[in-house]
């Protein structure tokens, strides 16, 4: 097995795409590889500036040409347009595999099966040692699929790394090594990445409600908005940290609150009484189905 260096030199990252989790991902990018080997493509040309001057990146002129001088090509697409890209992009991608250096896409779009993603772009199968890849055999374009959540947009986010076999370890070691700044980087089976979706990507979405309500709860007791929301945000901060840090399951922590006859007892009964619990699997089950059906 060949020598390869933690990040290759002068690798060229591109994001098609230049929303929010795009620009999150490409500014924690750029302390690794350099702002100046990041690129941008976006039907906005406007928003695709406005993301490339933050970091002092490349705005490319068109999708195609994103992928021709990338090695690394974010899809931050809305998975439902996420099939025309494919179609137009194929072409540039055909390109750079039947030359040898094939560019790596990274998906990011929920129900988009590395298999669909390949199928879509249906790029004939090549049988080539390549130069910057190790051993001879069958390659089909090379694609990873990762699912951040939001708080990468803070550095605290959860990204989920399957690789298809086409793509070399140390390959999907950089491209983690690329993420690390976005927060925790956990390299996964595909076949869980639904679930993972259903959990750590509508995640958030939970536990802004739940804040939420009990921000909420706090204001009908007598607390004002501010004061009620200050004191709910610390109080699931401070919780989610100790948690980490302790190790501790969450079971045993939440014995420790509540004393007997005591008003945290109280509240959990009125939380198990409203069914708190099963409504939240019930909703991590139903966000993992509706993936599935996106599949």
């Amino acid at each position: 097995m060949p020598w390869f260096p933690q990040i290759y030199f002068m690798t060229k990252i591109a994001c098609i795409g230049s929303g929010n989790m795009g620009c999150a991902l490409m500014k924690a990018a750029a302390p690794v590889v350099g702002g100046e080997n990041i690129g941008f493509s976006d039907c906005d040309q406007r928003k695709a500036e406005q993301a490339a001057q933050s970091l002092g990146a490349t705005v490319y002129q068109s999708n195609a040409s994103a992928v021709s001088h990338s090695d690394f090509v974010f899809l931050a697409v809305k998975p439902q347009v996420l099939g025309e890209l494919l179609n137009e992009i194929a072409p540039a991608l055909q390109t750079r595999l039947s030359n040898k250096e094939p560019t790596i896409l990274v998906s990011m779009a929920a129900g988009w099966s590395i298999d669909k993603i390949q199928t879509t772009l249906n790029i004939p199968a090549h049988f080539a040692a390549f130069s910057r890849f190790a051993d001879r055999y069958a390659y089909r374009q090379p694609i990873i699929r990762i699912m951040p959540n939001t708080p990468v947009l803070i550095g605290q986010g959860i990204i989920a790394v399957t690789a298809a076999p086409e793509v070399p370890e140390p390959r999907v070691a950089e491209l983690q090594q690329i993420l690390a700044l976005s927060g925790i980087v956990d390299r996964v089976d595909e076949a869980i990445l639904d679930a993972v979706t259903a959990l750590s990507g509508s995640g958030p979405a939970y536990a802004y409600l739940f804040i939420e309500a009990l921000a909420d709860g706090g204001v009908l007791v007598g607390l004002s908005a501010e004061r009620a929301l200050r004191y709910a945000v610390q109080t699931v901060l401070g919780s989610a940290t100790m948690l980490k840090e302790t190790g501790t399951h969450p079971a045993l922590l939440k014995n420790i609150v509540a004393s007997p006859g005591g008003t945290t007892i109280a509240g959990l009964a009125a939380l198990e009484k409203g069914a708190l619990r099963g409504t939240i699997i019930a909703a991590v089950e139903a966000a993992f189905k509706r993936a599935q059906e996106l599949s």
